[in-house]
């Protein structure tokens, strides 16, 4: 598979990553056979984080006797502070039987108090440029579901790169975030190129995020058979036609009524409802498992009960969403596959 430059990284990494969220489900002889053949197809960048449950370690067995420097491994931390931060990073680093990483995140830096967190000085960003030096981390990065936290973020000089939603629905990070990467030289990684199972089909998905040459889709896997259609995809790169752009403009129509971007404008919510965990919350149970999709994000879903269908956040929803509708629709959802 083609390789390409990841920015001032100046690694060469495959066209597309191998994202290791889906494994949490498989058993570790299955998805460390399934990183084995995903590499063999020429995929060289595996992008995974410390809170996947076991996907380290089953990304550890898969790679174990593959050279090292022919594999670029991501990673993240969720911790704010140093301590917390070193103590996330040296267990990444026993998980993937690895000495570094070659690309470590701060893990979903999607509000002021947590980007104001990890930037204080005793806080998780100083650690990660102690971890650069102590070459236990090639380069630092970040990922974030939030456009101006992540403007802020890639301007402050402390990251290489950034990984952020972007699909042909999710696709706000195309005016302002892929710009700003190319104008810094930072390496993009494309969260969710097919809306966290929500989109099904991979190859409009993966045409649309190919004509852009500067980032790389990092979807998350789960077969063999997957990860073949999009190498598929991936190698032949064929143009998006006329009619595919007429069929993603029919789909950016029809999911524009329920699709959160997770900005938080609708907040806050007088009951203390976290919409943005809660409208979402399909994508995480189709690519986690039941207890990891409980303990993520049922707190959450059992606060939605509560809400008052006050409209407070549809008026302030910058994308005009039915919010209090769609919270009992995916409450509804929950019932029917989390807590039937």
């Amino acid at each position: 598979m083609e390789k390409v430059r990841f920015g001032k990284t100046e690694l060469m990494v495959s066209r597309v990553a191998f994202g290791g969220i889906p494994i949490m489900r498989l058993s570790k002889t299955d998805a460390a056979k399934l990183v084995r053949e995903t590499i063999e197809l020429g995929i060289n960048f595996i992008d995974t984080a410390h809170v996947y449950s076991d996907s380290e370690e089953k990304i550890g067995e898969g790679i174990r006797g593959i050279r090292r420097e022919e594999l670029v491994i991501a990673s993240k931390s969720p911790a704010g502070c140093k301590k917390k931060f070193n103590e996330n990073l040296d267990l990444s680093l026993k998980r993937l039987g690895v000495d570094y990483i070659d690309i470590y995140q701060l893990h979903n830096v999607g509000s002021k108090a947590r980007k104001d967190a990890v930037l204080a000085p005793g806080g998780a960003s100083e650690a990660l440029l102690e971890a650069v030096k102590a070459g236990k981390v090639r380069f630092p990065a970040f990922s974030s579901h939030s456009i101006p936290i992540a403007m802020e973020l890639m301007k402050s000089g402390i990251f290489d790169a950034v990984q952020i939603p972007f699909n042909y629905i999710d696709c706000d990070a195309e005016n302002e975030i892929i710009p700003l990467a190319g104008e810094l030289d930072m390496g993009f990684i494309a969260m969710k190129p097919m809306g966290g199972g929500l989109l099904d089909n991979a190859g409009l998905s993966f045409r649309y995020l190919l004509r852009y040459e500067n980032i790389i889709p990092d979807p998350g896997i789960e077969t063999i058979e997957e990860i073949r259609e999009i190498a598929g995809i991936v190698e032949k790169n064929p143009p998006l036609t006329s009619e595919d752009l007429k069929e993603i403009e029919k789909l950016r129509a029809e999911f524009g009524h329920s699709w959160c971007h997770r900005c938080d404008y609708c907040q806050p919510c007088p009951q203390g409802i976290a919409i943005s965990a809660v409208l979402p919350m399909e994508s995480m149970v189709k690519r986690f498992t039941p207890e990891r999709a409980a303990a993520m994000v049922g707190p959450a879903v059992e606060k939605a009960r509560t809400c008052l269908e006050c409209g407070d956040c549809m008026a302030r929803c910058p994308y005009h969403l039915v919010i209090p509708k769609l919270l009992k629709e995916r409450v509804a959802y929950w019932d029917s596959r989390i807590s039937a």
